[in-house]
């Protein structure tokens, strides 16, 4: 899907701020871009990008910092980099390996979010021949704010590290904490019938941004992570645009959401919700054995998964005027 309403630079914000978040190639393609397009190049041969991806991680990876959403897991160019500074790639061989195994997912998903496809394409590329870089990334760095786009890669990459490491040192405890709910959790069920008895109090808006939804477009959501809770219990569901689910995905909601979704909850019980019953057997008979249920389990995934969702991706869904413009295109 594309759409013609965002400009260049709003479509590369996009890219930069709700691109996935499983890894950090995304950010580091889009590093190598502009500092080719600041220099005037309008053509980066695959040996050039390779190159100065090569360089670009050597020095990010100085830090050891993670740059993958994965507990055992490395990225190619973790891979790469170490062999290298072992010694057992030169830099010629390291070089082509990141040439050959870097770039097949990135470079052909670099302008899309989740199911769209921005309307400005920075680049074409050929695997043979390299990239060729359009006047849509230099009509992106022509004003003022190019100093803005390249802090926030910067910021961005950093919030990603940080999640990732902050993941990997907490492995043990995210097992011990996973392997309780797992124990008094259940297999995943059909929940979309559900989907009508949710909205009686969302009243057709999403639950994250607070934007109408459209049926085609509607999704249940875990407000704490099924990946946590193993669980479809209903206190924790809400309906969310297919977008916002897909950017929340199994990141941590912030405080915010989670008085939300408490006093979602207690409206149900008060309006006598056909919901009622369930939501009082799972989380307790009074206002405030049922906060401190859901505040228990809350504090336990925060253990696990530490950054809220608005810090990692460095915007609040309600009020971002990229991340809801996003979410007005995937509506059309």
């Amino acid at each position: 899907m594309a759409s013609n309403i965002l400009t260049p630079e709003q479509n590369w914000r996009g890219i930069i701020l709700l691109g996935k978040n499983t890894a950090t190639y995304k950010l580091g393609l889009a590093k190598v871009l502009l500092d080719q397009a600041i220099l005037g190049k309008t053509h980066i041969s695959m040996d050039e990008l390779s190159a100065s991806f090569f360089e670009l991680y050597k020095e990010r990876l100085k830090t050891n910092r993670p740059q993958l959403n994965h507990i055992s897991r490395k990225t190619v160019m973790e891979r790469v980099v170490a062999k290298y500074n072992l010694e057992i790639l030169s830099k010629e061989q390291a070089i082509e390996e990141v040439r050959i195994n870097a770039f097949n997912d990135v470079l052909p998903r670099f302008h899309t979010i989740d199911n769209i496809t921005v309307s400005s394409n920075f680049y074409h590329f050929d695997f043979s021949t390299g990239l060729t870089i359009t006047d849509k990334t230099f009509e992106a760095i022509s004003n003022s704010n190019l100093q803005s786009l390249i802090e926030e890669i910067t910021t961005r990459w950093d919030l990603l590290e940080a999640a990732f490491e902050i993941r990997k040192s907490n492995s043990k405890l995210e097992n011990d904490i996973r392997a309780f709910y797992l124990l008094n959790g259940y297999k995943r069920t059909d929940i979309t019938h559900l989907r009508s008895a949710l909205d009686g109090y969302q009243k057709g808006k999403c639950f994250y941004c607070g934007l109408p939804m459209f049926e085609e477009n509607i999704e249940v959501d875990h407000v704490i992570p099924r990946q946590i809770v193993y669980h479809d219990e209903v206190w924790n569901l809400v309906l969310a645009h297919s977008l916002c689910n897909q950017q929340k995905s199994d990141h941590l909601p912030t405080k915010q959401h989670i008085q939300h979704l408490i006093n979602r909850n207690e409206f149900l019980i008060k309006s006598n919700h056909p919901l009622k019953d369930k939501i009082i057997s799972a989380l307790g008979l009074t206002p405030k054995k049922r906060f401190g249920t859901v505040m228990k389990v809350y504090n336990e995934a925060v253990q696990i998964l530490k950054t809220p969702w608005d810090e990692l991706a460095g915007y609040d869904p309600a009020t971002d005027p990229i991340f809801q413009a996003f979410v007005k295109i995937n509506n059309e």
